[in-house]
């Protein structure tokens, strides 16, 4: 397996043209935020305007939709009750990344069968994932990004029978669901169509906390939307995650948070 560098990529994030405006750099639709899980669609509307997005906005429950803003005024929230209220925004969007937050409620698996509808770039984590696990599809056009338990859910497995043969599940996964494949933990795997799993080896400990997966979502969607290519999405945006991630850790593992990624995200897609 080939290990990741974050040097392997720097081509796709060369300085952007003087007369750029923010429509050249893509429109994030994140997907979630089910009562009491608001914080999710936060950390990935900043992970993706960290990374360089244009415009982002959320879907999310009405009630979640006049406080996001306190946090991030940059993002567009819409309050969204019902599943035919998500069509104009997915009309509008060039990218979806659905799950952060999203619940199992009735609620959610309407919003999760209207978004799948979307025919561009999607990342699916979080209850997206363990609501596909229960209606499995297959897209081209997709990341999954589960950690081991999810992906247990995926393919009806334990978590210990995951985490025995990580290699043999994120291909089974792969086989399973299409596209793109990212099987997180220590030594994230990455696995698309006719192509051999990639590793990564950066990343720490101290990313082992609440939200961590919520920032990868936020940062593949802003990459995505920047027009970077489905066979190099998944691999940038790992190494970004977790290049920032030991950044962060220089401080100190113990007590790492989410939110400190970052800055050093704004960093690495500057080199």
């Amino acid at each position: 397996m080939e290990k990741l560098e974050i040097k392997q990529f720097e081509h796709y994030l060369q300085a952007r043209p003087r007369d750029s405006h923010k429509g050249d750099f893509g429109h994030v639709l994140i997907i979630g935020g089910e009562a009491g899980y608001s914080g999710a669609v936060i950390l990935a509307s900043k992970a993706a305007l960290r990374v360089g997005a244009g415009l982002v906005s959320v879907a999310t429950r009405p009630a979640h939709a006049p406080m996001l803003n306190l946090t991030c005024p940059e993002i567009m929230c819409h309050g969204v009750g019902s599943a035919s209220q998500l069509e104009p925004l997915l009309e509008k969007a060039s990218v979806v990344v659905l799950g952060p937050g999203l619940g199992k409620t009735d609620w959610s698996k309407a919003i999760f069968k209207q978004a799948c509808l979307f025919p561009n770039v999607m990342i699916i984590d979080a209850d997206g994932l363990n609501l596909l696990a229960e209606n499995p599809i297959k897209k081209s056009n997709w990341i999954l990004t589960p950690h081991p338990g999810e992906a247990g859910r995926l393919l009806n497995e334990t978590t210990k029978k995951i985490q025995q043969d990580r290699l043999s599940a994120v291909k089974m996964l792969q086989q399973k669901y299409d596209g793109w494949i990212v099987l997180k933990g220590a030594g994230t795997l990455i696995s698309g169509p006719e192509n051999s799993p990639e590793i990564c080896v950066a990343g720490n400990p101290g990313m082992s906390t609440a939200g961590m997966g919520d920032v990868l979502s936020g940062v593949l969607g802003g990459l995505a939307a920047q027009n970077i290519p489905l066979e190099v999405l998944a691999k940038l945006g790992v190494i970004i995650h977790a290049k920032a991630g030991d950044l962060a850790a220089k401080a100190g593992e113990r007590g790492m948070i989410a939110s400190d990624l970052m800055v050093y995200l704004r960093d690495l897609v500057n080199p």
